[in-house]
């Protein structure tokens, strides 16, 4: 019930602070795409154009939090964590990758 998802929120609350506190490449994550969304409202694209760059943002946030995720695994040296860390920071280039494409479109649509 109601208890549960007041659980759910205080925990996903300590996730996003750890994940703040001790973890230097989130900080710099959220940092780009918070000025980013703020860039948003400030340039004049259209409704449509605006979502889909604050899509973007989002998915490189929620993207580099599960790449955060894999370091809390294991503290001992492993291939099978090596992989799911390389395959996280994969995830996290094209997830970056599409942020600057999608941006790269939406300055060239509104400003060239």
């Amino acid at each position: 019930g109601i208890k549960r998802i007041i659980n759910a929120f205080g925990y996903s609350k300590d996730g996003l602070a750890a994940a703040y506190r001790y973890e230097s490449a989130f900080r710099q994550v959220l940092w780009l795409n918070l000025i980013l969304i703020v860039l948003t409202f400030i340039l004049n694209f259209d409704s449509a154009t605006k979502m889909l760059l604050i899509i973007a943002s989002f998915v490189s946030l929620i993207t580099e939090l599960f790449n955060t995720a894999v370091d809390h695994t294991s503290t001992e040296k492993h291939e099978l964590a090596k992989r799911a860390k390389d395959a996280g920071s994969a995830a996290q280039l094209l997830a970056l990758t599409m942020l600057g494409i999608v941006w790269a479109i939406a300055l060239w649509r509104g400003y060239v």
